[in-house]
């Protein structure tokens, strides 16, 4: 067992060895100096766990490497961060065999962890009802806004996908618009009664308003001079709004999305069909919001159950 700890505050003094080999990283590679400094940490992290084991840092084996990754995620690194101090170590190794002062490579074969599949994070409905109502509708480019993030939200669409959106993309009549994603690709999105009654109202009064007379092909516009809402126009709206709404930092257009299909298929709704709504090529894709659901599920059962 390695008798201390791996954290970054141990500074044990590090081998000539490792010195010329983040002088060859720095001089002979140019990697930034960020990435010499990451690396730099992770062989003091290394020199540490040798100097509890009694032994120099250039003489470690496999074994010892191995019981290193072990504690490194014991003390709750994240997998990435566990994957790049293996790579370091066998980078650093590799140098060592290379400049002739060791015959083999401990760490080739020493596995880094799987990296955890980060959940998409989602709004409770409670947190998407304040961000609908946090625009000013008495002014146009506030019915603007309801308009945008109404539609975002009942939608589903990816950002490009909305602000590339045409006033003849709609048919309200119908409750749908034609979407034209990934790879040219256009599928129908349905759209419910509250987004287009929103869309109504900006079509109606405050398009109209912000053009000016102007004339303009995209549906959403901004109030300068008439041109189409930015992908960053878009993401500066929704943060401003979800600022004035009290919403976590986290807030993103992908945030929103990702709420719109957890927030369906909490309600029951078919993986195909948000498949088909979000434009995703693979189920699989889609598959990641029974995650969400899934550890919501669990959450509540760890909560309420009485045997729990």
């Amino acid at each position: 067992m390695l008798s201390t700890s791996l954290g970054v505050d141990s500074k044990p003094a590090v081998s000539r060895l490792v010195d010329a080999y983040l002088s060859h990283l720095a001089v002979e590679r140019r990697l930034s100096p960020n990435t010499v400094d990451s690396y730099r940490r992770d062989l003091s992290q290394l020199s540490a766990a040798a100097a509890s084991l009694g032994r120099r840092v250039e003489g470690l084996d496999r074994r010892a490497l191995e019981q290193v990754v072990r504690q490194l995620m014991g003390e709750g690194r994240s997998p990435r961060s566990v994957a790049r101090a293996v790579a370091c170590f066998r980078g650093f190794y590799r140098f060592l065999v290379v400049s002739g002062h060791r015959q083999d490579n401990p760490a080739i074969d020493v596995r880094a962890p799987r990296a955890w599949k980060t959940l998409p994070k989602c709004l409770s409905t409670e947190e998407v009802d304040r961000l609908l109502a946090a625009p000013d509708t008495s002014e146009p480019r506030g019915v603007r806004d309801r308009a945008l993030i109404e539609l975002f939200y009942a939608t589903g669409l990816r950002v490009s996908e909305m602000v590339g959106l045409r006033q003849q993309d709609l048919n309200l009549d119908g409750g749908y618009l034609t979407c034209t994603g990934k790879g040219r690709k256009q599928r129908l999105v349905p759209i419910g009664d509250e987004a287009s009654a929103w869309l109504t109202r900006y079509i109606k009064e405050g398009r109209p308003a912000l053009l000016h007379k102007r004339a303009s092909s995209k549906l959403f516009v901004n109030a300068r001079g008439g041109a189409g809402l930015s992908r960053v126009g878009f993401w500066k709206i929704l943060k401003a709004h979800g600022r004035q709404a009290g919403l976590p930092p986290l807030l993103s257009p992908h945030v929103l999305r990702h709420s719109f299909a957890t927030h369906l298929l909490e309600r029951g709704a078919d993986l195909r069909a948000i498949q088909m709504m979000l434009g995703h090529s693979d189920l699989s894709t889609t598959q990641i919001y029974t995650h969400i659901l899934g550890a919501r599920l669990r959450a509540v059962y760890d909560k309420y159950h009485p045997r729990n």
